[in-house]
């Protein structure tokens, strides 16, 4: 019988990191799948000492079964289907992998572009084959960025390079948090606003908060009702941040020009959502961190806090 820890692996890891992993411990490889619903877990939980997955569902009483467990090494950064207070209770450390920021900051950016001029649509139509004319083309008649106001809400490490990628596009940055960063405005000429003045100030709003009950349902009716009736919405962070029926009903009587949603209420999206009636969003299946190198670089971090801790070292990103 092994002596080795046994490590429950449920997402896909890169291989250098699995190699690494396998150096170390027992592995098993389920299916995202098989433990992304509590029961799936509840099954499964109890006979590991490590654990690296995506968003699978790490109530109290998951917490509670997995009596082996030491680690919740999570791959990204977002941790809002684990009971954090439950596992530190336990002596269970909860890890995060922050190697994606500039990779999402990337992707925000992506999204804002693709929106504002209208990129999806005119390649879907070019694609048709529906270009005609020249005079075809106004219909696809976007908007500059340059020049404009990029209001970021959340200022953490995704949202402090959207603001240096912002600034070399050569708009004025705002920004809003529950800390206001003066160093960054300083060193980036960032300025603070409160909530609903940066909304109704900004011509773009790339939100970039974690999850929980202060940021569920942030931007709701009156937010949107808050901003420009020009102004695009970026969601790269978490789906329930934006009240998804307020935004499908801001969207759909103009409340605001358009949005760029990488996450979702629900994921995957319902094929019944409204919001995949519309032709002022662009919809993307959750992919902002969705880079060959990125996900090298939170493997290798998520294998590296699972073997610390199962050697009984600190972890390198603890979030308990």
């Amino acid at each position: 019988m092994s002596d080795r820890p046994r490590v429950l692996v449920g997402v896909t890891l890169h291989e250098d990191a699995m190699e690494r992993l396998k150096d170390f411990a027992d592995v098993d490889v389920v299916e995202e799948s098989a433990i992304q619903t509590k029961d799936g877990l509840l099954k499964v939980i109890g006979k590991y000492e490590g654990a690296i997955v995506a968003l699978p569902p790490f109530d109290k009483e998951v917490i509670t079964k997995a009596e082996k467990l030491k680690v919740i090494s999570r791959h990204g950064v977002g941790y809002d289907n684990v009971d954090v207070k439950a596992a530190a209770e336990r002596g269970i450390y909860v890890t995060i992998t922050p190697a994606l920021s500039e990779t999402v900051a990337d992707m925000a950016f992506a999204l804002l572009l693709a929106t504002a001029r209208m990129v999806p649509q005119a390649h879907t139509y070019v694609k048709n084959g529906l270009w005609k004319q020249r005079a075809d083309r106004r219909a696809f008649m976007g908007v500059d960025i340059f020049g404009k106001i990029l209001g970021i809400v959340g200022l953490g490490r995704i949202g402090s390079i959207v603001a240096k990628r912002g600034k070399g596009f050569d708009v004025k940055v705002l920004y809003y948090d529950v800390i206001r960063n003066r160093k960054l405005e300083e060193e980036l000429g960032l300025e603070y606003r409160p909530l609903n003045q940066l909304l109704a100030e900004s011509d773009f709003i790339s939100i970039h908060v974690f999850l929980n009950e202060e940021t569920r349902g942030l931007i709701g009716e009156e937010e949107l009702k808050a901003m420009k009736r020009s102004a695009i919405l970026v969601n790269t962070s978490r789906g329930p941040v934006v009240d998804e029926k307020a935004l499908h009903r801001a969207l759909k009587e103009k409340w605001i020009a358009a949005a760029g949603l990488d996450v979702f209420e629900d994921e995957p999206i319902s094929p019944d959502n409204p919001l995949l009636t519309l032709d002022n969003v662009v919809l993307t299946p959750h992919i902002a961190g969705s880079t060959k190198e990125c996900r090298r670089r939170c493997s290798l971090l998520a294998v590296e806090n699972t073997i610390r801790v199962l050697k009984g070292e600190k972890p390198l990103y603890p979030v308990t």
